[in-house]
Formats: structure tokens, C-alpha cells, sequence
């Protein structure tokens, strides 16, 4: 019979949860590399645990509630922002993690941080400034995720960022090889990343794969008859017809969305329990020591995944209506970088303040890239059209 405990749940119980539970390829947040900035442990939560509270409560968080997705909300839409797409990586980062015998406070935190960085108006924004600052450095949300918890959220004593530890950081910054560049230095390029890292990386695509297609339906640019043709619906589909047969066409539909990602789930945990097997990971370090990543859908799924985006490429992300937004963004950015990079005194005096240390272009990128889409586009009414935006 087991030793029966009272008293709240300390920090060191969870931590011996973590050793017994987790698989040995799972990261224990005990065995965590740490902060820069060392801090004495919180008697109630892990690492991980805090790191994940902290993302939650920053203000970069707050602001992907008014940033685009794929569609800008008209007033009675609701299409997803980047902070429901947030959420909804999170909720299955964490499912995933927890079949897998992963860390799932970690799995959570870096879905909650992996779309800080993005900026106003979707990719579309992205691919604008990417443009701008090509001859001042880049620009790559991925990077500029990191920058936000490691520089721009200046919300504790002593340092600056949210003070992170090691596996978040790394966690956030580590997606496709070559990890070559100044941003990788001091994050050991030569290995390979976390299981919890390679998993939010996928939950990411399988998210988007999902919402993408029910808001393409409901704005009425996807067809449904073209999209029941892919070989990955139809299987979905049969599915569904087989388990609740005689729903009306309303309710299908979101049954056979919401099915696509128990479909593609399913796949990707039995896979990856044969490539764990397979390469015999028994641990962090043998993982950290491979080349290619681990966790992956079959042959058969990953070629449904791979049709059913370039269907969504071909129907939705190159549709007129996503045109007229790319260009709005384009308007938008470019007339905003010119116009503070020509007169930075236009720009909050905190970011004035960086351009000494950090030079003018970059000081100019991560003001706009922290824009939510209105907040841009009253910046814009204020300096191209004053007499319309008033004060």
C-alpha cells in the first residue's frame, strides 16, 4: 500500500513524479542546464512550470490575441488569432507529451513562446519585414521569439528578458538544420534538439492543418467538394460516416475537423515509438547526438500531410482575399519602417533608447514586430492620415 501524503504538492514531489514517470529520453526539469541569470527554486513549481507561467503573464503573449493567423476578424467572425492558435498547439503539445512520456510543462512552454515573435498581420507581415532587413541583419520570427524572452520583456530584476532556462530557449530557436548563425552560439548547434522541441515543431503543423481548414470554409474560399477529394479527408471522413452515421452536413463537418488531428495523432505516436525503438534512444544524450529528428508520421500519413498543404497552398494561402491582406500588410510595414527609420522620434522613447545599443533598423524591427494588427494600423492612420485618426 502506498505512503499516504497530505500538504500541498512541493516542487521536489513533482520532480520525483517527473524521474519515475518520464521516459529516459524525456527531459527531467531537475536535470535543466538553468537560467543565465541563477535564481533560487520555487517551492511549489519546476523550472519548466515557471518558465511556462512567465510566458503566459508577458506582455508579447497578451498581444498575439489581436494578431493574425490567416484572416483578419471582421466584427462577429472568429477566425484564429495567434494566440487561439497558441493555445491550441499547447493543448496538443501537451496531450502528445504526456503519451509520449515526455515533459509536458516543457512541451507547453514552448508552445506558448514559439509564435512571440511573429509579427502584425500574419506571415504576410513576416515576409515584409524579412525584405526590409535583409542588408541589417534579417529578420525570422523563430529568432525573433528568442530576442523577445531573452531581451525585449525586460520584467525582471537584475536582467534582462524572462530569465528562461536553457531547454526553453533552445527549445524556441532549434527547428531545421543547419543550426548555423550568431543566435546559435550559445546553444550547443552541434546537438541535436530536445523530443519536447521536435514535438511542438509538428503539433504546430497539425494545429494550422486543422483550424486552417475550417476557417478557410466558414470565409467560403475552400470548397468543400475539392477538399473532400484529398486522400487524408477522405479516410477522415470515411471515419466518421462509419462511427456516426446520418449527421447533417454542419455537424460532419466539424466532426471530420476535429478528427483530422485525432488521425494525424494516432499516426505520429505510433511511428515515433518505432523510430525511438528503432535508433535505440534510451536518454537526452543519445538523442542530442543524432543528426535527423526522431518523431515523424509514417510514409502513407506524410505523404496525405504533404497534398493536403499544397491544397491549402493552392486554394486558401494564395486566394485573392489572402492577396488584398498581404498587400494591406505590405502598405502598412513598409510605410511604417520608412517613416521611423527616417524620423525615429515617431517611435516610444523606450525604443528610441535601444537604438544606441542596438542600432536603428533593429530597434525599428522589434517595435513593429511587437505591433498587434490595429494597434499598426492606428499607427498609420497617426502619421499618413492625421486629420482621420485625430491625436
Amino acid at each position: 500500500m502506498s505512503e499516504r501524503r497530505s500538504g500541498p504538492v512541493e516542487r521536489a514531489e513533482i520532480e520525483e513524479r517527473e524521474a519515475r514517470n518520464l521516459r529516459g529520453y524525456g527531459m527531467r526539469s531537475a536535470e535543466s542546464r538553468g537560467r543565465v541569470l541563477p535564481q533560487e527554486p520555487d517551492p511549489w513549481r519546476t523550472d519548466f512550470q515557471r518558465d511556462r507561467d512567465r510566458i503566459i503573464h508577458c506582455s508579447a503573449f497578451r498581444r498575439l490575441d489581436n494578431k493574425t493567423q490567416v484572416f483578419v476578424s471582421p466584427k462577429g467572425k472568429h477566425y484564429r488569432t495567434r494566440l487561439t492558435h497558441s493555445l491550441e498547439v499547447g493543448q496538443i503539445a501537451r496531450s502528445l507529451a504526456r503519451i509520449l512520456g515526455l515533459n509536458e510543462d516543457l512541451s507547453e512552454a514552448v508552445a506558448l513562446a514559439h509564435d512571440l515573435g511573429h509579427t502584425p498581420f500574419g506571415h504576410s507581415g513576416g515576409d515584409v519585414l524579412e525584405r526590409l532587413m535583409a542588408d541589417h541583419g534579417g529578420f525570422e520570427h523563430n529568432l525573433q521569439s528568442l530576442r523577445i524572452v531573452t531581451f525585449l520583456e525586460d520584467r525582471y530584476p537584475g536582467g534582462q528578458g524572462l530569465n528562461l532556462t536553457y531547454e526553453v530557449r533552445e527549445s524556441i530557436l532549434k527547428h531545421n538544420r543547419p543550426f548555423a548563425g550568431e543566435a546559435f552560439r550559445d546553444y550547443h548547434p552541434e546537438e541535436g534538439p530536445l523530443l519536447e522541441a521536435q514535438l511542438v515543431d509538428i503539433c504546430d503543423g497539425i494545429a494550422y492543418n486543422s483550424h486552417d481548414i475550417d476557417d478557410g470554409l466558414s470565409a467560403g474560399i475552400l470548397v468543400p467538394e475539392e477538399l473532400a477529394e484529398l486522400a487524408l479527408m477522405k479516410e477522415v471522413s470515411r471515419f466518421v460516416d462509419d462511427r456516426w452515421p446520418g449527421l447533417d452536413a454542419t455537424l460532419k463537418r466539424r466532426k471530420v475537423i476535429s478528427e483530422i488531428i485525432n488521425y494525424l495523432i494516432t499516426d505520429l505516436v505510433a511511428q515515433s515509438s518505432l523510430n525511438l525503438d528503432a535508433l535505440g534512444i534510451e536518454n537526452v544524450a543519445d538523442l542530442r547526438r543524432l543528426e535527423l529528428p526522431v518523431l515523424g508520421f509514417s510514409e502513407r500519413v506524410r505523404n496525405q500531410d504533404a497534398e493536403l498543404r499544397r491544397f491549402l497552398y493552392d486554394k486558401l494561402y494564395t486566394h485573392y482575399r489572402v492577396h488584398q491582406m498581404r498587400n494591406r500588410a505590405k502598405v502598412f510595414i513598409e510605410g511604417l519602417f520608412t517613416a521611423f527609420c527616417d524620423n525615429p522620434k515617431l517611435m516610444p522613447p523606450k525604443y528610441q533608447g535601444r537604438i544606441a545599443s542596438e542600432g536603428l533598423h533593429r530597434s525599428v524591427a522589434d517595435y513593429i514586430a511587437g505591433m498587434t494588427d490595429s494597434y499598426a494600423q492606428e499607427e498609420y492612420q497617426r502619421l499618413f492620415n492625421p486629420f482621420e485618426s485625430g491625436a
